[in-house]
Formats: C-alpha cells, structure tokens, sequence
C-alpha cells in the first residue's frame, strides 16, 4: 500500500493550528504573537502577565478577539448598501441581527512583507468582490518598543481609475487581571456616544455628560454593559486620545492610544461573547475610523483617489503601579521567529 502524502494539494500538510503560522516579536519582558489568518493580534504579555484576553495557538478566533477590521468595522445592516455608483452585498455573519459585521479580511492569509526582533509587517491585497466591489492593499505593522506596542495601518488604492472607500477598525480585548471586569477602572475619553437601535446600528447621538456612560474623568464600571461607539474624543497636543483601563487594587494598568485618523472607540464589555465563561473577563476597546454602518451612511470614511495611500496608528502601553511602563528593563529581544 502506497505511503499517505504528507503534502496538502497547496503545500504543506494542515498542522491543527486553525490561525495559521505564528510570528513571534518581542522587547524586554514584552512577547507579541501574531497570526497568519487575518493578520490577528493573537497575544500580547508583558513579563508573563496578558495585556490581552486572547486566544490559544489551536482554538479558532473568537468574538473578533485581536482582529483587522476592513473594509469596515462593526456592523452594516442587512449586509447591503450603495456607494459611488456601486452596490454591495455582504454575506450576514449576525444574522440573528441580520447585519454583517467586521469586514472581509478576518479571516483571509496574510503575508509577512518584512520582520525584525521587535516587529512584523503583515499584507494583504483585497479584490472586489459582491461584498466589497473595489481592490485595496492593506498593511499593517506590529512593532514593539519601549512604550509598548505599535500599530500602524496603512492602505493603499492600487487602482489608476477609480476612487475606493473604507472604514478600517482593530478588536483587541484589554485585560488588567481582574475577572470579573466589574471593579475594574475605566477612563473613555469621549464626550458623546452613539446612540444604537436593537441590531446595534446607529440612530442618533448623545453627550455623555450625566449619563451612565460618562467615563470622561474614569470611574469604575461596575455593572454597565457597553457595546458602544464613543465619539467626540478628548486628544492631547500630539493628536492622540487615550483609553485607560486599571486594577484598582494593584495599580496594574493598560493604556490605549489612537492618532486623529481614529474618530472613534468602541468600548464592548464582552457580555455576550462566547463560551459564557469568558463573558465580562475583559473590556474590548476597539479604534474606528468610522461609526458602525459606514458603508451605507457614508459617515467618516476613508476615500482613498487612485493610486493614494493612507495612514493611522494606534497603540497599546502596559503600565505597573505608580505608571510605570512595563517589560523595559533592557531592550533584549529574542529573535522574531515562526511559531
């Protein structure tokens, strides 16, 4: 009897690993794996401790969790809209809400452009589709450093004729090791918020001030559920806006920026994520350059005219009690490798 082939029909045979290949950076104590399938921000841990409720190297990726959201973020009602004299019709992956939600590139392979101990350049060529009738080039870069980790987005218009629109998102899910999330401290710098009908699509807006979703001056959640796009936000002199979540007790805290070309957060605290025992175990905070259900409202997206390029960064920095940064003793980093 014939000896079974260890190679799949594309290449090597399927290792379990439902993500993909792992690309493994680091910097002082800081470790960051990222992903094959849809360039995922798989798992951040700084000295052993996770900054990230992630996911394990042979589970498929849940609940968005470290996801590339493009060529939108969150949801677009009824999957269908009409833009530039185009239309599109996105498969419903919320159908109980019947909307699709987070894009197309989630779940695609990406590929390494370039890599070094402390960084990796994933990218990814989207064609058109029914989904999403243009082609753009997507790349984004993970690189650490000594104040954390840095996420830089950039796409491109490959084409020479046509003008192409996008919204553009990330979904990490921010964890200070206090479980549940409900005594966590909270600090959104926003002063409005998008107010959202039942299927979690925008219907209006409303300031923050007096609320219950008033976290402008940080204070601890306790039992408020958020799936909420805040907006309006608070930026210091370079631009950024900063969302702070901390242990009260330890001091232990993560800090998330995002640069001008982010006009919004959304701030989920995981309350319907499954299985239900990770429910509330963490707060997503997830940079948007655009409201939910931007393809058919048009609000705040990117146009990008043939052959333009455009560019946004975001980032994450862990800190230890009194804010000191974490992971930064030395700047050793072991070698960026394969997992």
């Amino acid at each position: 009897m014939p000896e079974a082939r260890r190679d799949g029909v594309m290449g090597p045979a399927y290792d379990g690993v439902p993500s993909g290949r792992q690309y493994v950076i680091g910097h002082g104590g800081q470790r960051v794996v990222v992903t094959e399938v849809g360039a995922t921000l798989r798992s951040y841990e700084v000295d052993g401790q996770a900054v990230l409720d992630g996911f394990g190297a042979k589970e498929v990726c849940s609940s968005g969790r470290g996801q590339v959201l493009a060529p939108w973020p969150n949801r677009l009602g009824d999957g269908r809209y009409q833009l530039l004299g185009k239309t599109g019709r996105a498969p419903l992956d919320e159908p109980e809400r019947r909307n699709a939600i987070h894009g197309l590139v989630r779940w695609l392979p990406w590929k390494v452009l370039s890599s070094a101990q402390n960084l990796v350049v994933m990218g990814c060529r989207l064609l058109p589709q029914p989904a999403y009738p243009w082609c753009v080039d997507l790349r984004v870069e993970y690189r650490l450093g000594r104040g954390g980790l840095t996420v830089t987005a950039t796409a491109q218009n490959p084409s020479d004729e046509e003008t192409v629109p996008l919204g553009l998102g990330f979904h990490p899910y921010l964890t200070v090791g206090l479980v549940p999330v409900d005594r966590v401290r909270l600090q959104v710098p926003a002063r409005t918020r998008l107010v959202a009908d039942e299927r979690g699509l925008p219907t209006g807006r409303q300031a923050v001030a007096g609320t219950e979703y008033d976290f402008l001056a940080g204070r601890v959640l306790g039992p408020t559920r958020l799936d909420t796009a805040f907006t309006d936000l608070v930026r210091d002199e370079q631009g950024r806006a900063t969302a702070t979540l901390e242990h009260p007790a330890t001091g232990r805290a993560v800090r998330l920026w995002v640069d001008r070309a982010f006009g919004y957060l959304m701030v989920y605290s995981a309350d319907g994520v499954e299985p239900a025992s990770r429910r509330r175990a963490a707060v997503a905070i997830e940079p948007m350059t655009c409201p939910p259900d931007a393809l058919r409202s048009g609000q705040d997206l990117v146009m990008l005219a043939p052959l333009a390029s455009w560019q946004a960064s975001w980032g994450i920095e862990p800190l230890g009690p009194g804010a000191e940064p974490l992971g930064h003793e030395d700047s050793r980093a072991g070698s960026s490798r394969v997992d």
